[in-house]
């Protein structure tokens, strides 16, 4: 195990919150957001992993709730007056997904409540991004929680970054920095990170430095499509090239990452490891239709 981590496998719960909606893919409609993808990767390896999100009153809703349950999701949804979220999806020459995200829906209007609040206390590791934080009252909930969760070693607050389309602005990156102590980011991200903070003239491994130094962060977590990805640490670092799969689409691809990794490093697995698992779960989501997937018993095993 490395320094300063915790193994909290056998307590708490596992929580992403945010975004929840159909992706409308040119084969039909699929669940999705980052958030519910998170919180099935993790419960594959058998942690308590919970989706916290909204959903409208209506038949889509209803639908989204069943589509949970058909997968033993466990979640935590408020019903709102609004649209349950919907994105178009077209999938390009090389599998990679273009999205459309409707505005105005369920997921902007995640409530704070007595019952949040509780399950923050409980809660030993939340990812979070920016998306959801582009209105007030699911950012404001997003804080909420964040701010109710206890804190030291062994609790982890992930910013899985997933910047998308121009909902974001500075006071949403650098706030949730300071939110979180995991950054998981891609290399386009890091480009616009590094702008909007002036870390401009910086290589790649600086710019990375940089945030764990600014903002105190134990893991930052850098992917870099088909090259590979690295982990780095104030005390280690990890690259793992990005095996080659034939890709069907890389739709919940990165979620399958973070909660791949988040699981490993709960049950005490070193950042190494963590990152290779996470590697190889990624590359097998890569190659199936869709974002959740059933991990093939032989990779779960490796995370006990």
């Amino acid at each position: 195990m490395s320094k300063n981590m915790v193994d909290n496998s056998g307590a708490g719960k596992i929580v992403g919150i945010g975004e929840l909606l159909w992706d409308m893919l040119p084969d039909g409609k699929q669940l999705g957001g980052a958030p519910v993808n998170f919180a099935y990767h993790v419960s594959q390896f058998g942690l308590n992993g919970i989706a916290v999100s909204a959903v409208g009153r209506d038949a889509l809703g209803e639908e989204m709730e069943a589509a949970l349950r058909d997968k033993n999701i466990v979640s935590k949804l408020e019903r709102v007056d609004a649209p349950t979220g919907i994105v178009d999806v077209k999938i390009d020459a090389f599998g990679v997904p273009l999205y459309d995200i409707k505005k105005n829906v369920a997921w902007d209007n995640i409530p704070f409540s007595g019952q949040l609040e509780d399950l923050a206390s409980e809660t030993v590791a939340v990812c979070f991004g920016s998306l959801a934080q582009r209105s007030d009252v699911s950012r404001e909930t997003i804080n909420a929680f964040l701010d109710a969760m206890p804190t030291g070693p062994g609790y982890y607050r992930i910013f899985d970054i997933n910047l998308r389309q121009d909902f974001y602005d500075r006071d949403i990156v650098c706030n949730s920095l300071n939110k979180c102590n995991i950054l998981k980011i891609n290399e386009e991200e890091l480009e616009e990170v590094s702008r909007i903070l002036g870390y401009a003239g910086c290589d790649t491994k600086e710019k990375c430095c940089n945030l764990i130094s600014d903002y105190d962060l134990e893991i930052l977590i850098l992917t870099c499509g088909a090259f590979g990805s690295y982990v780095f640490t104030p005390y280690e670092d990890s690259f793992v090239e990005t095996p080659k799969v034939v890709v069907a689409d890389t739709v919940g691809a990165g979620d399958s990452f973070t909660a791949t990794f988040v699981a490993s490093v709960l049950k005490g697995r070193s950042i190494k490891d963590a990152h290779k698992l996470a590697v190889e779960v990624s590359a097998f989501v890569c190659s199936c239709n869709g974002a959740t997937p059933e991990i093939p018993c032989g990779i779960i095993d490796r995370c006990k």
